[in-house]
């Protein structure tokens, strides 16, 4: 027991307490000390109004730790790699509000991170050596709050889908919404690219079951839906993340499911009709019923078929053996489950597997990966599927997922929101390789493999343009360039048009209405439309 009196305690805390705060400053100090004049100025903005603790410097013993907490690709890790100035970890929108702020002030350009997915890494990263920017980490804006009566969530840009599935599934047996399969994706990036999933051929995208959100725009202010208006309020549900502001939350509708769902996995080998059943799948499964959405992963020697169903199990088997019989599904394939169940079963192959799995958001990057994607409007010949298994048979290590479109998906106009990609498209098709080795011949050899493939598969997706999806972000469909002090349209629409089709011009007369001088911006972000092209509904 101490035998200090309780007057000393108190002085003795106060001068421990104040000695803290000055070995705090100093380190502060020291590290604007040791920084550029520009950047040092930057640096004391923030720290005018953002905690000193979540402003993580390149000096500090945090900054590491802060930088790659959301890095999902070691690609975009690797020494030399560009990094930021600083990295704030927004806890409130005001530390939000402040980095922009502070930004535009000091010529500091601010990316927002929420999940860390980007494929290209442009959330927390520049290709540009030159550049100064800083991340703005949403990590910590991540609350979920669930109104099911009314069947709707506000949820924060930092949550991940897990965690928002599990706030749901939590609320209620019958509440969904309908969004990606992979739940350490964060809602921001995903629902800013459009965002599908399972649930997408009765529900559409995440984007198109937004309601309201809260944005931060180019000049600091907080905005919602009726401040921000329409425009922009379309923009930011579709038209990828970080062009128009930097949006805190979203407010969503919750769509109704059936307290007991049916998924399945079939696997079938390339010895067992694999090249055949993929053929097949390419007409049958963008016509089934809404209901139903069933999906393939093809791997090495087999092809997986993957399948939510929003009823039992009986009624499944009935469907299957009626339009799909070559696939050989029975009521012995079926498991019946909750809606929030079928996240956790698609996320990790396991139904039985705790729901609090969704919650963890992962601690560091632990692969390297490159992915392309596709549009398949009409069916591929067998025999191009029978020639894909020789690139798949030499690379372990790559895959191929084919999502299915079709039902609310080609029913919603391609104008009502960015994402363009509706009426007319059978299924979405990415090409994915990942690896665990480093070093410069094996990232050689796993970045040819799926651009090979993705050449070889060019006369048999869409064309003109060969399009593809905004949250498979490709670096390699074209970069930004700068004319003057703002990102070019012409460039821009290179890449731009292959994502977002005939709503590009409208996302570029948005951006030029919200964010003329181009403050948001990256390597793949919607320049601003020049002023001499117009706009007609702005």
């Amino acid at each position: 027991m101490s035998t200090t009196p309780p007057a000393s305690r108190r002085l003795l805390v106060v001068i421990l307490c104040a000695l803290a705060l000055a070995l705090s400053c100093s380190r502060g100090i020291a590290a604007v000390s040791s920084v550029a004049g520009d950047d040092a100025a930057f640096l004391r903005c923030l720290w005018a109004a953002v905690p000193q603790r979540l402003v993580h410097t390149r000096g500090s013993p945090s900054y590491a730790a802060a930088l790659v907490s959301s890095v999902r690709n070691l690609r975009f890790v690797a020494p030399g790699t560009p990094t930021p100035l600083a990295i704030v970890a927004a806890a409130e929108a005001s530390h939000a509000q402040a980095a922009v702020r502070c930004g535009r002030r000091h010529g500091v350009r601010v990316r927002a991170r929420s999940g860390g997915h980007d494929y290209e890494g442009l959330s927390y990263m520049s290709l540009d050596r030159r550049e100064r920017f800083a991340v703005l980490d949403l990590a910590a804006l991540r609350e979920v709050r669930v109104d099911a009566e009314r069947a709707e969530a506000w949820v924060g840009s930092g949550a991940t889908l897990g965690e928002l599935y599990y706030a749901v599934g939590a609320a209620s047996r019958t509440l969904a919404f309908p969004a990606g399969i992979c739940p350490t994706v964060g809602v921001g990036g995903h629902i800013s690219g459009g965002g599908f999933g399972t649930l997408m051929r009765q529900y559409g995208l995440a984007a198109d079951n937004v309601l309201d959100a809260v944005l931060v725009d180019a000049d600091g202010q907080l905005l919602n839906r009726t401040t921000m208006g329409e425009d922009l309020f379309w923009a930011i549900r579709g038209g990828g993340g970080e062009s128009f502001g930097v949006v805190l939350s979203w407010k969503l509708r919750l769509i109704r499911v059936p307290e007991t769902v049916t998924v399945f996995t079939i696997r079938r080998a390339r010895n067992q009709s694999a090249t055949d059943l993929i053929t097949k799948w390419q007409e049958i499964s963008p016509s089934l019923p809404g209901d139903i959405i069933l999906r393939v992963v093809v791997q090495s020697h087999h092809a997986q078929f993957e399948s939510l169903f929003l009823g039992r199990c009986s009624r499944l088997a009935r469907l299957m053996r009626a339009r799909f019989p070559e696939l050989g599904m029975t009521q012995s394939d079926c498991e019946e489950i909750t809606w929030v169940q079928s996240t956790v079963y698609f996320a990790f192959y396991s139904s039985s597997e705790p729901l609090e799995l969704l919650l963890d958001r992962g601690t560091k990057p632990d692969r390297y990966f490159k992915a392309k994607s596709d549009y398949v409007q009409e069916p591929i010949p067998s025999h191009i599927w029978e020639s894909t298994w020789a690139w798949l048979e030499e690379h372990d290590a790559g895959l191929l997922i084919l999502d299915p479109y079709g039902g609310e998906m080609a029913r919603v106009s391609p104008a009502a929101t960015p994402f363009p990609h509706r009426k007319g498209n059978l299924y979405n098709l990415q090409y994915y390789s990942f690896w665990f080795e480093h070093g410069a011949g094996t990232l050689e050899k796993h970045l040819s493999w799926v651009k090979g493939l993705y050449n070889v598969m060019g006369p048999y997706v869409s064309k003109n343009p060969r399009t593809g999806y905004v949250n498979y972000r490709d670096i390699d469909l074209g970069r930004n360039e700068i004319e003057g002090n703002v990102t070019s349209y012409t460039k821009g629409r290179i890449w731009g048009e292959k994502y977002f089709k005939g709503n590009f011009e409208r996302l570029a007369a948005v951006k030029a209405m919200v964010d003329p001088d181009d403050f948001f911006r990256n390597e793949q972000s919607i320049p601003p439309l020049p002023a001499a092209k117009g706009w007609s509904s702005i």
